[in-house]
């Protein structure tokens, strides 16, 4: 029986009010077995030398797409080489990057079972399999066309982590003990101290380490504004220099300067909750104030990363009820993902799976069962393939047509303009026409029909239409 206290953020409450569960009672059991597993020998041979080169089609920024793999649940032996083995059904939905949530050994001394727990930075955990099956699963990814990231987890480590063995390396109170991170509950790590000098160099040497031994492409950032931001300006200058690479840093943060510490993109907390309320009955409208509020603060070149969940979230509670079903997630994730910003598909969203995901290594977690909706899952597969070909979406010039019921948006291109009309709502919705649509002639990129408006348009519950001319 687990206790549940949650750290509410008022500053970033989607982010840090699920991330870490303080257990008040673990069992013996589950210590039992997974210390037995972890202490397990691998049977499989680590190469002294790796030489694989660079990937050399990592996606540009404006045409990337994330598929966020949890390990434990995405194939029944929750492992790398199970996940080497369900690439093509990524591939499928039209996804250019990987992100693998963490796959370091975790820590034991205080522990939850949290992936965040990093015990050991440069090795790869049991549990998952050795580093010669992740450089197996970044060749097999590669050969799809599709980039590797791992999760990377800066602000702090596991009590038994053994860098602890030096406490200057971490954050202490007045009496010299080291700290949790201030402010939080995250009772199982402890802080570093980035005034180290030491520990910074042995921070970043970590981080090149898998990129040079496992040759991914680059990092999704844990926590990213709990670390100095001149820290992160010091490790993206050095990874810049390796050589011959093309990388992709995303920051778990929301402040502007992420982006001039050298971040490409981070999280679009806002437009994320925004939708959910929408969605629960706000105006629809509020959509597009979001929109337009979150990329005042982003520079030319740079995006957000926009998702309807994530580990965090559906650990909560899952799409069907964070948009009251199966077919309103949908719905949400077409406007998410053709309004703007980078898309992200975290595991089991796309055939909405009813129940919560667990990423702690606790023995909670149950690989997802794929054929529970095919019907939802054809769905993200059409609109991801609609969202590839139209050039629009990505480069176009964007106009908003606020409805309290009905997302409503236009991209405008050089060769083509798009337009997304959603029905947010669980009800058949009778949409007047802006009348600037009205006697305008598009093709529906469903069955490639032609629809020309007048100036009512009927629209069943969550239907939505993505259009072209």
């Amino acid at each position: 029986m687990f206790t549940d206290v949650f750290f509410k953020s008022e500053k970033y409450p989607q982010l840090y009010s699920m991330k870490y569960v303080s257990a008040l009672l673990l069992s013996f059991l589950f210590f039992a077995v997974s210390c037995s597993k972890k202490d397990e020998p691998s049977t499989t041979p680590v190469k002294d030398v790796f030489n694989d080169s660079a990937f050399a089609n990592v996606p540009d920024l404006q045409d990337m797409t994330i598929y966020e793999v949890n390990l434990q649940v995405f194939s029944t032996s929750g492992d790398l080489n199970g996940a080497t083995q369900r690439l093509d059904s990524v591939k499928n939905l039209g996804i250019n990057v990987i992100w693998l949530m963490p796959i370091y050994p975790i820590g034991y001394t205080k522990a939850v079972g949290s992936p965040y727990c990093v015990n050991d930075y440069t090795s790869v955990n049991p549990a998952f399999g050795t580093l010669n099956d992740l450089r197996e699963f970044v060749r097999a990814a590669h050969k799809k066309d599709m980039a590797v990231i791992l999760d990377w987890v800066a602000d702090h480590t596991s009590w038994d982590n053994p860098w602890i063995n030096d406490p200057s390396w971490y954050r202490q109170d007045g009496n010299g003990n080291i700290v949790s991170p201030s402010g939080t509950n995250w009772t199982d790590v402890a802080q570093l101290n980035y005034s180290n000098t030491s520990m910074r160099l042995e921070m970043i040497k970590s981080m090149k380490f898998w990129i040079s031994q496992s040759n991914i492409d680059g990092f999704r950032f844990d926590a990213a504004d709990f670390v100095p931001d001149d820290f992160w300006k010091q490790a993206i200058d050095s990874l810049h220099a390796m050589q011959g690479r093309k990388l992709i840093l995303l920051a778990e943060g929301g402040k502007s300067a992420d982006f001039s510490d050298g971040f490409q993109m981070n999280y679009a907390w806002d437009f994320a909750t925004t939708l959910k309320t929408v969605f629960q009955g706000d105006k629809a409208g509020n959509i597009f104030v979001t929109d337009s509020l979150e990329y005042l603060s982003v520079p030319t070149g740079s995006q957000k990363l926009r998702y309807i969940t994530n580990h965090d979230m559906y650990f909560n509670s899952p799409p069907t009820i964070d948009y009251n079903s199966a077919k309103g997630s949908l719905t949400a994730f077409v406007i998410m993902s053709f309004l703007r910003g980078v898309p992200l598909i975290y595991d089991g969203q796309e055939l909405a799976y009813p129940g919560k995901i667990s990423y702690f290594q606790d023995g909670s977690s149950t690989p997802i069962t794929w054929t529970l909706d095919p019907d939802i899952y054809q769905g993200y597969k059409k609109a991801m393939s609609i969202r590839s070909s139209l050039t629009s979406v990505r480069e176009g010039t964007i106009t908003h047509y606020p409805d309290d019921n009905v997302a409503v948006f236009k991209h405008t291109g050089q060769q083509e303009e798009s337009l997304v009309i959603a029905n947010v709502r669980d009800a058949s919705i009778n949409f007047s026409v802006p009348a600037s649509l009205v006697n305008t002639t598009w093709t529906n990129t469903k069955d490639n029909s032609t629809l020309t408006f007048t100036s009512q348009l009927s629209l069943a519950p969550y239907e939505y239409l993505i259009l072209k001319k």
